[in-house]
């Protein structure tokens, strides 16, 4: 009888239960060997791997004591708060991604001509080679986009005359045209699914070049190619704010790994987007999105008591998933507030109100504000808990009608620009291969011979 691919066979089931059945570490190991498990000490702090120019958060301040309190949380970049960044472009009536890429690969703000002429030179690389998406895109549907993503980006180095060097040059052209294309790679991986899991229509759309990163990721998007001012311009937003968000994230700190080992550009990028995947990471929003689904259907959600009782339901693992995690709640560094997550949270009540969604946002606002408090009761925490990015992140995405399925994706457009700026730092200022280490808890054991086992 012939295996299904994906069959776990009773073979298999047995062999698993044998590996599970092998491993002897345990919690208790990791102080016992001074090792700091997720590169984190015991006040949740990031162990220091590296020096970075390109962003920086701020999430302590000193107690004049020598010690730490926690703090409003700010977020830099190359020196300059997110929120003035924002504030900036937005009070200007522009768009920030295009300057937001400028500022993280060359350290200042452009100058007016230069942010119109690297604006073009993106406009130029958004296009992708002849047949790319017959050949690499719709002949292989994907149910995931960030698996489409990373295979779209591994054939793209088959195209590329010039794939492997590494010189400063060389990556920084390869960077931009992946920055430019990434809208389209993620889109049409969707529309992919769409028709050829779905069953819906296919479409696909050529991108306007007078269009900029967001404006030409709804256009490509949306069958009538329409959206409204307001629309592109919080899309825009949440590109700047989810572009960079220092070193020690998961998929930065996997491009530096990877980087480090002198592999192409390509490789790093598609490490970078294996990472994002993860629901711990890029993959919180659509969980975020799913719980509140879950919530909505499962109480009355203008009924406080009854939306705390949920709450309190999914950290005793009896709701939702059954993980114990209230999603988009808490954070490795911010603990008193994440500053993306406040701008975002301004945009969404304003997105709210123009998309009659005002009763959704007062649900969100009502689990910001009661969440701390079950966790508070619940658990046993070393440092405050605050909505974060992912929270509030999910709800626009929806408002702005952009499936479930491109909400991680549609991060990773905006985080190539980070991973980017950060492997040319690697490039420039690494000399040795990353390459941490592992204590072997395992005892000496003894060979015998096939015969007498």
């Amino acid at each position: 009888m012939k295996r299904l691919y994906s069959e776990i066979t009773p073979e298999i089931r047995r062999l698993a239960e044998l590996s599970l059945n092998r491993h002897g570490i345990t919690p208790e190991m990791y102080p016992l060997h001074q090792v700091k498990r997720g590169l984190r000490d015991n006040d949740g702090n990031g162990v220091v791997t590296g020096l970075t120019e390109i962003s920086a958060i701020v999430s302590k301040k000193s107690d004049g004591k020598g010690g730490f309190l926690p703090c409003e949380g700010k977020l830099f970049y190359r020196g300059i708060p997110i929120g003035d960044l924002c504030r900036g472009f937005l009070s200007e009536g522009r768009f920030g991604f295009e300057e937001t890429v400028w500022l993280l690969f060359f350290s200042e703000l452009p100058k007016r001509e230069e942010l119109a002429s690297f604006s073009s030179l993106l406009a130029g690389y958004r296009t992708l080679p002849t047949s790319f998406v017959r050949d690499m895109i719709l002949k292989a549907p994907s149910k995931n986009g960030m698996n489409a993503l990373a295979r779209s980006v591994l054939a793209l180095y088959s195209y590329d005359d010039d794939p492997d060097s590494v010189s400063v040059e060389n990556v920084l052209r390869q960077s931009l045209q992946l920055i430019s294309v990434f809208p389209l790679l993620a889109v049409y991986a969707y529309q992919s699914f769409l028709h050829y899991h779905k069953k819906g229509t296919l479409f696909i759309r050529n991108p306007e070049k007078t269009y900029g990163t967001a404006e030409n990721f709804l256009y490509l998007l949306r069958e009538d190619g329409r959206f409204t001012p307001l629309e592109a311009a919080i899309l825009d937003l949440c590109l700047v704010l989810h572009a960079e968000h220092g070193g020690g994230n998961n998929s930065s700190f996997t491009t530096h790994v990877v980087t480090s080992s002198g592999t192409d550009t390509y490789s790093s990028v598609a490490a970078a987007l294996g990472s994002l995947k993860g629901t711990r990471h890029g993959g919180a929003n659509g969980k975020v999105a799913e719980m509140f689904d879950d919530l909505k259907a499962s109480v009355n959600p203008r009924d406080e008591d009854a939306v705390r009782a949920y709450l309190r339901g999914i950290l005793d693992r009896e709701r939702f998933d059954r993980a114990g995690l209230i999603y988009g709640m808490g954070h490795a560094v911010y603990s008193v507030s994440d500053p993306r997550a406040e701008l975002l949270a301004r945009c969404a009540e304003e997105l709210a109100e123009a998309k009659g969604r005002e009763e959704d946002y007062r649900l969100y606002r009502t689990v910001a504000r009661l969440a701390p408090e079950v966790i508070a009761e619940k658990r046993r925490i070393y440092k405050g808990v605050s909505p974060n990015v992912d929270f509030y992140s999910g709800m626009v995405y929806s408002m702005l009608d952009v499936p479930r399925e491109l909400f991680t994706p549609l991060f990773s457009v905006a985080r190539i620009a980070g991973w980017s700026a950060h492997r040319i730092e690697e490039i420039e200022n690494a000399e040795k291969i990353i390459r941490p280490a592992y204590v072997n808890v395992r005892p000496e054991g003894v060979y015998r011979p096939l015969a007498e086992r």
